[in-house]
């Protein structure tokens, strides 16, 4: 068994696991393939994949030192994956039935949200769904004061990163056949967005 300091912990991923597990639970069938990219901790991971049984689940992270956490949070579930190391900017994924993606769309550089939506253009199933959690900037919605500050902080920490507008990320979907069937606000100033192919 991993040593203790193998597993990260989040409180936030704490936090919101069980509002967007319930939400996925609305949202996804009984059964199919997911990747879940940019996992973090491994939390999400853990906590969601054991509420859906059918479902067997493919953690990933572009950063190959969160690995090992995720596989010790996920340690004992036999439908999650082993953690693999996934750059949204490669060409390589999986062929899956859902793609869910948690707080990477704020804290990567623009060209990952364009190669978010690429990737699940490509690799979706017909029906598949792209569910996305995080921040975002909603034109004619006032933008929550913590949210602004925390555009603010993440703009220093890398000019890269930022919260995206949300109509910004439309027009990358639209332009490879995704839109935006649905989204959920959740606490903390938060939305989980569904995405699919129209029809």
């Amino acid at each position: 068994m991993m040593n203790a300091p193998t597993r990260r912990h989040s409180p936030a991923a704490e936090r919101n696991a069980p509002v967007i597990l319930a939400e996925l639970k609305r949202l996804l069938p009984a059964s199919g393939l997911l990747l879940e990219i940019a996992s973090g901790t491994g939390q999400h991971a853990a906590f969601c994949s054991a509420a859906l049984p059918g479902w067997r689940w493919q953690p990933s992270d572009y950063d190959a030192e969160a690995l090992p956490s995720i596989d010790t949070w996920c340690q004992g579930l036999e439908q999650v994956q082993p953690a693999i190391q996934l750059d949204v900017l490669s060409e390589d994924w999986p062929e899956v039935d859902a793609i869910y993606c948690a707080n990477m769309i704020h804290i990567s550089p623009w060209a990952c949200t364009v190669a978010l939506m690429q990737g699940a253009a490509r690799h979706l199933t017909g029906q598949g769904l792209l569910i996305t959690y995080g921040p975002y900037l909603v034109d004619g919605v006032q933008t929550a004061p913590s949210n602004l500050a925390f555009d603010a902080d993440l703009r220093v920490r890398n000019p890269d990163w930022g919260i995206r507008r949300l109509a910004d990320i439309e027009a990358e979907a639209a332009a490879v056949g995704l839109f935006l069937r649905e989204q959920v606000a959740l606490p903390a100033n938060n939305r989980l967005l569904v995405w699919s192919r129209r029809g």
